[in-house]
């Protein structure tokens, strides 16, 4: 995994899907926040430390992950991070305000149960906010690489956050605009695997700049749009709930 994650780093800043994640993510953060900006937040699966960063903002922000080389990362950042399973957090019941995870949910098998610890973590009237991948028929070389055990519909994500007592206030997908080039792309993936198996810097390297600023523009304006108008499909989804 420490692989993907070499690659991640090196695109979080840069590529259109990141981009377009921030322009997504923020504000609906900022929203939860109600203006405050000493929130306590721990986001599930860290990974390279980035995201910590922008939930930094409202407040102080904590990240955890399994890989040692995402924890290393996140540490080599000025990351506050520690090593832990998503089943089992080092942190006391009702300790956050707000429990996030970013396109981590797709790669572990036991959903239920880190949604759950999710929802432990915050107080009541607490957040959970998560991002995971959307639709099989989206499966592709990244799926494979980051080893992928499902894609949600808008209705899994509501029953798996209602299994873990939350109340959903919101699903949503993200990224419409690049649903046709995504599918197209990853049919022909999936064709090709027999011949030539799977890249693992699939959906990850950044582009020409040319391309990038491209994309950049249509996912930002994309998200900027969803606020009014919400996308009818997308590769990911967006789910937000509250702990009674």
């Amino acid at each position: 995994m420490s692989e993907q994650l070499e690659l991640t780093s090196r695109a979080v800043a840069t590529q259109f899907w990141f981009r377009g994640f921030r322009e997504y993510v923020t504000p609906v953060i900022s929203e939860l926040s109600g203006g405050r900006r000493d929130l306590r937040i721990i986001d599930c699966g860290c990974g390279t430390g980035n995201n910590l960063r922008m939930l930094g903002g409202f407040g102080r922000a904590v990240g955890f992950d399994l890989d040692e080389g995402g924890v290393k990362m996140t540490q080599a950042s000025g990351g506050q991070v520690v090593r832990a399973d998503a089943t089992r957090v080092p942190f006391a019941s009702d300790a956050f305000d707000l429990a996030t995870s970013f396109d981590v949910m797709q790669c572990l098998e036991p959903d239920v149960a880190v949604v759950r610890e999710m929802a432990r973590l915050v107080r009541p009237g607490g957040a959970v906010v998560v991002t995971m991948a959307a639709l099989e028929i989206l499966r592709g070389d990244h799926s494979e690489s980051w080893q992928e055990v499902r894609r949600y519909t808008p209705a899994m994500a509501k029953e798996l956050f209602a299994q873990a007592g939350l109340r959903v206030e919101g699903v949503s997908f993200l990224f419409g605009s690049l649903f046709p080039l995504m599918l197209t792309v990853r049919l022909v993936q999936r064709a090709l695997r027999p011949f030539r198996g799977h890249r693992h810097d699939t959906d990850i390297a950044v582009p020409s700049a040319p391309v990038n600023a491209l994309l950049t523009a249509l996912v930002t304006a994309e998200a900027k749009a969803a606020r009014y108008v919400p996308a009818p499909v997308g590769s990911s989804l967006l789910v937000v709930g509250k702990k009674p």
